[in-house]
């Protein structure tokens, strides 16, 4: 079921918003219950949680940033004063 640019910027915003740092309070505190592991084991086990919440929700960000492919097409043939 594929989401229409509407509900996928929606949701993108819902998730960076809301999920985001949901997420973020989680991986912290999950942490901190395992307690202090070497400090380069630590840095991997948070970069690694930093790119492993995108890949899921990768078709919901993708095209965001770009124009409504749904929308008509506006009239690019415009008065141009230089001519």
């Amino acid at each position: 079921m594929a989401l229409s640019y509407k509900a996928r910027r929606r949701w993108s915003l819902i998730i960076l918003v809301i999920g985001l740092p949901l997420y973020i309070v989680a991986c912290v505190t999950v942490m901190n219950w395992l307690g202090r592991p070497p400090i380069l084991v630590e840095l991997l086990v948070y970069v690694g949680l930093g790119v492993l919440w995108a890949f899921p929700l990768k078709m919901v960000f993708m095209g965001i940033g770009q124009a409504d492919p749904d929308a008509p097409a506006e009239d690019t043939t415009r008065d141009d004063p230089r001519s």
